[in-house]
């Protein structure tokens, strides 16, 4: 069977192993904190996704069973999970994985039979070496895979639908495809993506690329929290400006019921395997580079015996702020109106260790990459009042986060 072996980094070798994470490893960074993986020591197929709490409760004892006895960091798995909740899914432990986080040293956890330093000593002399690359790509294709006038008919179908009273509201998301004439290199996109959100989650996890401001779960012993977002207003760089459209942003009737939404259900879902679970009575904003959001921040404690991280997300996962209310009739809308494969798009990204610790963000603000291809989608809540073209250009606001980062003429 395979074991587990954790070697603290120096700050050196943390680093050599960042750059060569940003290159061609798995990626998961925030604020100091963060995870990067090499390789696969095991792969952990969920085949009936999230929706399965017993596979889940499973995948949590496996990741144990390789950590056992290990010091000082057991293994963990990382995942990104489909927006479909029943999609079959995978989580994969790396070979080596490096774990950081702020005021102590980096640990290497380096799983799989016979490895053991020397596989980590393999990895940072791979890291020493200078990568030899093709020249980042410098022209671009960009193109919707549908027409503006398409899109806007679709909202004007689902706000029909949310008025006849069998939704509350639903998420209509929107794909843009990018051909570049080299392959997108992975570390550039990371690299501005850190640039450009230094408070949201970056990420690089098998293609699927992207900057998250939006933690869905995260747990850590008897304590757990989520911090949804929704309800969206643009930001211009104008002081003033910006003050102003937040104070409007809080002030509105449809951006607090569209968030609210979303903090309820969240509640709903948690608070039945919780001890306690503390909701703030209000939002409060969220400000990213082009556009502030409301924001919750909900907290509580666990009993013993509660689920891990993957089976609190599963009682959570799609949330209204990606799939609509009452979910279970969202998303057969979207299945027959919105005719898109989000993939991962609007699914979960990030990691679960054997002790059922781990966080999970949002996977918005994204793009499956492959190549010189890489597919961007945004989404926008749909309610009985929403204004077809203001729902587009907030579409748009939203792909300008992975665009910047993506497109560089």
């Amino acid at each position: 069977m395979a074991s587990a072996t954790g070697y603290e980094l120096s700050s050196d070798e943390t680093a050599a192993l960042r750059r060569l994470a940003f290159r061609s490893g798995a990626v998961l960074e925030r604020e100091g904190r963060a995870v990067y993986g090499f390789g696969q020591a095991a792969r952990l197929e969920l085949p009936g996704g999230l929706a399965d709490d017993e596979r889940c409760a499973e995948i949590e004892a496996a990741i144990a069973a390789l950590g056992a006895g290990t010091s000082p960091r057991p293994p963990l798995a990382i995942g990104a999970l489909p927006f479909l909740p029943d999609a079959p899914a995978c989580l994969v432990v790396p070979d080596v994985a490096v774990i950081a986080e702020p005021g102590s040293p980096a640990v290497a956890v380096v799983t799989g039979t016979g490895h053991g330093r020397a596989a980590l000593d393999r990895l940072l002399a791979k890291a020493s070496t200078a990568a030899v690359e093709e020249p980042p790509p410098d022209a671009f294709t960009l193109a919707s895979t549908r027409s503006h006038a398409d899109f806007l008919s679709r909202v004007t179908a689902a706000v029909e639908e949310v008025r006849t009273g069998r939704l509350d509201k639903v998420v209509l998301a929107r794909e843009v495809n990018i051909e570049a004439n080299r392959p997108l290199r992975q570390h550039d996109l990371l690299e501005r993506l850190r640039a450009l959100h230094p408070s949201c989650l970056s990420f690089a996890v098998s293609g699927f690329v992207g900057a998250s401001p939006e933690l869905l779960l995260a747990r850590n012993g008897a304590r757990f929290a989520s911090h949804p977002l929704a309800g969206t207003a643009a930001r211009s760089g104008d002081p003033e400006a910006d003050a102003r459209a937040e104070a409007a942003l809080l002030a509105s009737d449809k951006e607090r019921a569209e968030h609210a939404a979303v903090v309820e259900a969240i509640a709903a879902g948690l608070r039945p395997v919780a001890a306690s679970l503390d909701v703030p009575p209000g939002p409060h904003i969220v400000e990213l580079r082009n556009v502030s959001h409301l924001g919750t921040s909900i907290t509580g404690s666990l009993p013993d015996g509660a689920p891990g991280a993957l089976g609190l997300l599963g009682r959570i996962h799609p949330t209204p702020a990606v799939a609509g209310t009452p979910t279970d009739v969202a998303l057969e809308y979207l299945a027959k109106a919105e005719e898109l494969d989000r993939d991962r798009y609007a699914g979960a990204v990030g990691w679960v260790d054997g002790a059922g610790d781990g966080e999970w963000y949002l996977g918005i603000r994204s793009a499956i990459v492959e190549g010189s291809s890489a597919r961007l989608f945004a989404g926008v809540g749909i309610l009985a009042d929403s204004d077809p073209e203001a729902e587009l250009r907030e579409t748009q606001l939203k792909l300008q986060a992975v665009l910047a980062a993506a497109v560089r003429p």
